[in-house]
């Protein structure tokens, strides 16, 4: 295994996750992606729509739109969501919808929840792939995990085969500096692809399981050491066009991004206030030959892994193509399974500052060992710029 020279893990509430800085070299920006939004499942739809944080109009909106699907909001809340026939699945862009639910994340649901199934695919060559890595035996996260690394989380959501999970990350908002409600995520993690559409009862836990305990001891732990900073659900989701078109295919694992805006806690305090970090996202990021040093976050919950304790792996970038004419991929050698998905990637930019430049996307069939993220170019940063927009006071 290579060494990596680290910097003090240590991450404050208002500080960077740590990694070796490096120098950069000229900068390659992925092919143009075409980035495409849900509607809000709590707002009007239109730009200058409210943040989302309820009252009765946001719930006529909502009910309005599902009853455009032909979809009773009182019935969805019932367990209408759990129907999930393809002619009905909700697929297209505007058709988002993700009506809170109170009460349904409990901790024993959380617990019960899978990796969604396109997480590990099999690696396909290609022109622009370096060798394999070698494998980068993942790291536990120091606890509590509110000082060490408060901007990382698990996201809950449902799909066809159950309840499901992947990682995301609290990522800054241009328009609401100190007060961002956004999360950085994998396409996967939301929308089926070709297999489906939206997924549904999404919501983000910063921090899941701040003390990292043991399964068998979180049966017993309270709810603050469960979700020390609460349970914030998704009120609208980005992702690519290609991922909606052809999300789980090898053409589309290089635009396997997605962006969501949560509601505030009640009171309107941001979820950037609440958990007093945010990373900033690098769309001009360099090639990986370029780009040094780069860490991955997040929660395996595949085999040996149990998806309660984030872990963590650092490594120098390499290549990887997925197809012929898509953008070449970061991959580095790390050993989190299933579950890390949607887990931030982040690097350290020349003036210090750590940035998020990328999300896991895919790793090797049958095995781990390596992990697999797309480069974030000229789509990634309209899918948040869209978002930024939409919300902005």
């Amino acid at each position: 295994m290579r060494s990596v020279r680290l910097l003090p893990a240590a991450l404050g509430l208002v500080t960077a996750l740590a990694l070796t800085a490096t120098a950069c070299g000229p900068t390659e920006t992925p092919a143009a992606d075409k980035p495409v939004a849900g509607a809000s499942s709590s707002a009007s739809g239109t730009d200058d729509a409210a943040t989302g944080d309820g009252g009765a109009d946001l719930t006529k909106d909502l009910a309005d739109k599902l009853k455009k699907h032909g979809v009773d909001l009182d019935k969805w809340k019932d367990g209408e969501w759990k129907n999930w026939d393809t002619d009905t699945w909700l697929r297209e862009a505007e058709d988002f919808v993700n009506p809170v639910i109170d009460g349904l994340w409990d901790p024993a649901r959380m617990q019960s929840a899978k990796s969604p199934d396109p997480t590990i695919t099999a690696q396909a060559g290609g022109g622009g792939t370096d060798p394999t890595p070698r494998p980068v035996k993942a790291q536990r996260e120091k606890t509590p995990y509110h000082r060490n690394a408060a901007p990382v989380g698990k996201i809950f959501f449902d799909s066809p085969q159950g309840h499901m999970v992947c990682s995301g990350t609290i990522v800054k908002d241009p328009r609401r500096p100190g007060k961002s409600n956004l999360v950085w995520t994998a396409g996967h993690c939301v929308h089926a692809g070709t297999k489906g559409g939206w997924y549904r009862n999404i919501t983000f836990v910063p921090a899941f399981n701040d003390l990292g305990k043991s399964p068998a001891a979180l049966n017993n732990a309270q709810p603050h050491e469960i979700y020390p900073y609460g349970q914030y659900w998704a009120d609208w989701a980005v992702t690519s066009g290609e991922w909606i078109k052809s999300g789980g295919t090898n053409q589309a694992w290089p635009y396997d991004y997605a962006v969501l805006h949560v509601q505030p806690q009640r009171g309107g305090k941001s979820l950037e206030e609440t958990v007093g970090a945010a990373l900033p996202v690098d769309f001009s990021a360099p090639a990986p030959a370029q780009s040094g040093t780069i860490g991955a976050w997040g929660y395996p919950q595949a085999a040996p892994y149990n998806g309660v304790i984030m872990h963590k792996c650092l490594d120098r970038a390499t290549r990887m193509t997925t197809a012929p004419a898509t953008p070449v991929m970061y991959r580095i050698g790390c050993t989190m399974t299933a579950g890390s998905s949607g887990g931030g990637w982040f690097r350290v930019l020349p003036n210090g500052k750590t940035a998020l430049v990328s999300n896991t996307s895919i790793g090797p069939a049958g095995s781990n060992g390596w992990l697999a993220g797309p480069q974030l170019g000229r789509g990634a940063k309209a899918a948040h710029e869209m978002v930024s927009k939409k919300y902005a006071r």
